[in-house]
């Protein structure tokens, strides 16, 4: 089965753009198709064709339904915009919670969507505008102007490479394509039921490690900064309490909201026993030197010699007291776990530095032995698809070029890249996010009770 066909111009041409031909690569095509769906692309207008006027672009592309701009300048940059709602020269302020901008970094499209309070264009008799603020073929124009309205938060460095010319603006008719989307086989399987959410957490409460002098494994998270660690300990707290929580101080800062190392046991309900698990919570990595959590601070964790509330000091790593740091902590202090908390949305925008932070720490990790997994977060935003229906995650192909970037970038197995979304916003819980959240702890367990299973049998080794 083919995912996303591109009609018309890339086939026989109608009569009404005969002979026009689209501009966008066959994978650049793919990936596209991969952020909106199951959907054919048929090309509707092309500027240096039909010419870059107001009226050329509205007598091709009025009332066509949903539409998907892409635009090209002259230092190779191609982005653009979809809208869900036609364009129809009514005068009136569009609201449309599906529009996005995007642009191509490397060989994947990053979509940014609509700021909340904005509308998303004037339906006007003018050129393409998304939110009033990226105007493309201005003033009749092979050129973008980008108006500084903050309907969309863009770097138009990013974006466009601040390169205002235009070498090609074409405009796409998105259709739901004919082939069933549900017929896709899903790239991983999960039940997305009330009943498989039970058993998880049923699971999840009688899990046992399998060193016996361990009663909690403790699972520590590190990643940038916002990308979602403590949100995703709320988030598991919530599901167990059965309401939303905000136990752990969760935010988007441009510096880290977690100055402390926590370790956050879980209850099992308001007067439930405490769940086999710890979550330990640290400061976000961050790109410069001197800044964010300190590799050395890493080592510590990781040993078992940092202590709950312990304030991190990003110019000074943390000193153990001489007489515990000479005797190696014991097992059930030491981190069983290391999970990698990574935004979905900005993998393709991780600095050099950055990833040689995560290598510099992966390598540590490596020579523990000690399991590691990636929570791939935000895919609800990463991708329009999985925003819509969160069932969508494991047959969206976008999602699964991300999975397989930051398998690539981090240097771990697939099967150890688990995508998830964590309650932000939400006011209820919430079935498909739950089974997502618990199908990763459960996996977290699983791992740990490896990393347990080996490091038991050497120290019973050594025993004998």
């Amino acid at each position: 089965m083919r995912k996303g066909r591109m009609n018309s111009a890339f086939g026989a041409p109608s009569p009404h753009n005969a002979a026009v031909t689209s501009n966008l690569a066959e994978e650049q095509r793919k990936q596209l198709c991969g952020l909106l769906g199951n959907v054919e692309l048929t090309l509707l207008y092309k500027a240096s064709v039909h010419g870059y006027q107001a009226s050329a672009f509205h007598q091709r592309c009025d009332r066509q339904g949903p539409t998907l701009l892409v635009a090209y300048n002259h230092s190779g940059y191609i982005f653009g915009g979809y809208t869900s709602v036609d364009y129809a020269q009514s005068g009136q302020y569009i609201t449309d919670q599906d529009t996005f901008l995007f642009s191509f970094q490397g060989k994947i499209p990053v979509s940014i969507k609509l700021n909340s309070g904005y509308n998303a264009r004037i339906d006007d008799t003018g050129v393409p505008n998304f939110g009033q603020q990226l105007y493309f073929c201005y003033n009749n124009q092979p050129l973008v102007y980008n108006s500084g309205n903050s309907a969309f938060s863009i770097s138009t460095g990013t974006m466009y490479g601040n390169d205002t010319q235009l070498s090609e603006c074409e405009v796409y008719k998105v259709e739901q394509s004919s082939e069933v989307s549900t017929e896709e086989k899903p790239w991983r399987n999960i039940l997305w039921t009330a009943e498989r959410k039970d058993k998880l957490m049923e699971m999840i409460r009688n899990h046992k490690p399998v060193v016996t002098s361990v009663s909690r494994v403790r699972i520590v998270m590190i990643g940038p900064v916002g990308a979602g660690k403590s949100s995703f300990f709320n988030s598991i707290n919530s599901i167990f309490m059965g309401r939303i929580t905000s136990k752990a101080m969760s935010g988007s800062a441009g510096t880290s909201v977690t100055t402390q190392f926590r370790t956050y046991p879980i209850k099992d309900g308001r007067e439930g026993k405490l769940l086999p698990f710890v979550l330990c919570d640290t400061m976000g990595l961050e790109e410069q030197s001197g800044a964010g959590l300190d590799i050395e601070d890493i080592s510590s964790i990781l040993q078992g010699h940092v202590p709950d509330r312990y304030k991190f000091n990003p110019t000074a790593p943390f000193q153990p007291h001489e007489q515990k740091a000479s005797k190696p902590a014991s097992l059930k202090e030491k981190i069983h776990c290391v999970v990698y908390v990574i935004d979905a949305t900005k993998i393709s925008l991780m600095s050099d530095k950055l990833q040689e932070k995560l290598a510099s720490i992966r390598k540590k990790v490596n020579s523990l032995g000690i399991a590691q997994i990636v929570l791939m977060t935000k895919v609800d935003e990463a991708c329009p698809l999985v925003e819509k229906d969160l069932q969508s995650l494991y047959v969206s192909s976008y999602i699964k070029s991300k999975v397989q970037e930051v398998s690539s970038r981090l240097g771990v197995p697939v099967s150890c890249v688990l995508p998830v979304k964590n309650y932000s916003q939400e006011l209820e819980l919430e079935l498909n996010c739950d089974v997502l959240l618990l199908s990763a702890v459960q996996q977290m367990l699983n791992f740990a009770d490896d990393y347990l299973d080996d490091v038991g049998q050497v120290e019973y080794d050594d025993f004998l």
